[in-house]
């Protein structure tokens, strides 16, 4: 027949979406677009459908020892990820680092190398492992330490224990023996960081403090202290004398434990 009376061309069925040609949005990017669960008309809902909420269900009712680590883990990322199943997200970073801590403090670069992790979630965390810190903080800050002594060692070991690098820390105190700062001095190598003696007794000056605690962390995990690290200490004793301004400890903090160079008699 001629031109004008052909049919009109069928119409163009659907365009595929990546599910429905089988592909799925690329993974390691927690900003991709996610299902919560709730499934298309007539299809089966996800395995997850309902997971969350009953987890924050338990979480309310039972506390959170009714909760396993990766549960725990799950509803922190939920905070980053509003949509789909991020147990696997979840049971990945436990794995990668040991355990809630070595999630916690891990730094940004080697959290954003598990698939599934990307910046939101990593911000989640961080903000996370801040405000364990900073709640911990709390309970020593601008109180005396010799009474709140095992709060200190939450604290410190909190802060410190999962560190890379090697870190000094200076806590000075007023003469009753509350906090009234708590400085890094340096930050080093693995097993190594430059203090020197003039600088932590012109802070000390500046802060009028009465008397300091020296800490610092091993990032091998053994909290034993070197030779040298008895040598810097006597020496910052010594300088610390002249200036009538006492040293009480001098605490080493490992991967689960922390040494005391008074309880040792080394001090």
């Amino acid at each position: 027949m001629p031109w004008w009376q052909s049919p009109p061309a069928a119409a163009a069925g659907p365009a595929l979406n990546e599910a429905s040609a089988g592909r799925t949005p690329a993974a390691g990017n927690d900003e991709a677009a996610q299902n919560d669960g709730a499934a298309p008309a007539g299809a089966a809902r996800p395995h997850y459908h309902g997971h969350r909420q009953r987890l924050r269900d338990r979480l309310l009712d039972r506390g959170a020892d009714a909760l396993a680590d990766y549960e725990m883990l799950e509803l922190l990322i939920a905070g980053a990820i509003p949509r789909g199943d991020v147990k696997p997200i979840a049971k990945r970073l436990l794995a990668a680092f040991g355990g809630l801590g070595g999630v916690l403090h891990a730094e940004p670069a080697r959290l954003k190398a598990i698939e599934g992790v990307g910046p939101s979630v990593i911000a989640q965390i961080k903000l996370t492992e801040a405000l364990m810190i900073r709640s911990l903080r709390e309970e020593v800050i601008d109180r005396p330490l010799f009474s709140s002594w095992q709060a200190l060692m939450d604290y410190l070991m909190a802060d410190l224990g999962h560190l890379r690098v090697e870190q000094f820390r200076v806590l000075f105190l007023d003469r009753k023996n509350r906090l009234i700062a708590d400085e890094i001095q340096q930050q080093g190598t693995v097993d190594h960081t430059p203090v020197y003696a003039r600088e932590v007794m012109k802070r000390a000056l500046e802060h009028a403090a009465s008397s300091i605690i020296l800490v610092h962390n091993h990032p091998s995990g053994d909290p034993a202290p070197s030779p040298a690290d008895i040598d810097l200490t006597r020496k910052l004793v010594e300088a610390a004398r002249h200036l009538n301004i006492s040293v009480h400890d001098h605490i080493i903090i490992g991967r689960r434990s922390y040494k005391s160079f008074k309880a040792l008699g080394i001090l």
